[in-house]
């Protein structure tokens, strides 16, 4: 049976990143442009009819956003769409708001083709956090920002996860995978999916990008990667 190909929007006011990147994900077997959005506005529009797994979502466009339209496209219980944001630069507090509004990763506009398709294939399968490195850095340092006035009520939810869960959690944060959170706690790997998943359900959290903003947010782990 052959596996239907990653379905893509993507969001740019400037045509030639919009051509561009059309052309190099269409030229993956695996992934289909289904349609191109010029504007935060334009992308929900396309989002409703064209149904995508992913949206390549630009942050700063005219009229509305990207971040807002992140937001409304990610806030339904039922919505399956996984955003991608790009941006120009790593260390951007829009693209931290943007993770925050329910965005499943980022990624560089000045991205490989490879780069480029490996990301939407990780975002889609909503394995895994995008650019580990880059994306660790840039929670740790805007999430100082929020972090005295959400540690209280976060600190809460925290309570109700399992020492294990919480352990898992931070791992997650540090942006380790499935499989070297399993080789690091030694545990088989569906155990481990098991155990991110019951965070998730527990925190009310949609990936596992929003699971480390999460852990950053309330103190649990610290910018340096250790757990507090």
């Amino acid at each position: 049976m052959t596996t239907p190909p990653i379905r893509v929007l993507i969001a740019d006011d400037q045509m030639m990143v919009r051509q561009g990147f059309t052309v190099l994900l269409n030229s993956e077997p695996d992934i289909e442009v289904v349609g191109q959005a010029v504007d935060g506005h334009d992308a929900i529009a396309q989002v409703t009819g064209l149904t995508p797994d992913v949206v390549l979502m630009d942050i700063r466009m005219p009229g509305l956003g990207g971040i807002e339209a992140t937001r409304r496209i990610t806030a339904p219980a039922d919505s399956t769409v996984r955003v991608l944001v790009l941006t120009t630069f790593d260390l951007d507090e829009y693209v931290y708001e943007a993770l925050r509004a329910g965005a499943s990763g980022f990624l560089l506009k000045d991205a490989s083709a490879d780069e480029l398709a490996h990301a939407v294939r990780v975002v889609a399968a909503g394995e895994a956090l995008l650019s580990p490195n880059l994306t660790k850095r840039l929670i740790g340092e805007y999430s100082r920002v929020t972090r005295t006035a959400l540690r209280v009520p976060h600190k809460d939810r925290v309570g109700a996860l399992t020492e294990r869960e919480t352990e898992v959690l931070s791992l997650i944060a540090q942006g380790l995978s499935n499989a070297e959170i399993s080789g690091q706690l030694v545990l088989a790997e569906q155990t481990v999916k098991t155990h991110v998943g019951r965070i998730l359900y527990k925190l009310g959290l949609r990936d596992r990008t929003q699971a480390a903003v999460f852990a950053y947010e309330t103190g649990l782990v610290r910018p340096s990667g250790r757990m507090a």
